[in-house]
């Protein structure tokens, strides 16, 4: 029988589809080392009943349910932000390298307070100056 991606078991305070939705985030997008400060930017509904609403990932939608991020709909753009529990968790994620590789985050951990700064790849630094 297959798993339903809401039991599956955590690690660091996450499922496997939240550490994949976080990852996929917090990658280099773009030549643009993204800034978990910055939150996530999130779709809205273009049309119909839920036209102009925040379209959520399911992923972000268990990180929602269980506290770990909160929705911000002030700004132009709803955007999802990691609260205290949740930067815990993800400085536990972050931290071990099985499930965040960590040259390819260094930007992330350096900016948990994980690792100096001078630490991060000058090659990444140079992707991100364009």
């Amino acid at each position: 029988m297959a798993k339903d991606k809401t039991q599956q078991p955590m690690m660091a305070g996450f499922t496997s589809a939240e550490r994949e939705y976080i990852r996929s985030e917090l990658d280099l997008f773009f030549s643009t080392l993204p800034s978990v400060a910055e939150g996530f930017q999130i779709k809205t509904w273009r049309g119909g009943p839920q036209a102009g609403k925040p379209k959520v990932p399911q992923a972000a939608q268990g990180l929602l349910d269980r506290g770990l991020m909160r929705l911000d709909l002030t700004g132009r753009l709803p955007m999802l932000f990691f609260t205290d529990a949740g930067l815990d968790a993800l400085r536990t994620m972050m931290a071990d390298g099985r499930l965040a590789d960590p040259k390819k985050f260094a930007h992330v951990r350096q900016e948990l307070g994980i690792d100096p700064i001078d630490q991060i790849d000058p090659a990444l630094q140079a992707a991100a100056a364009g």
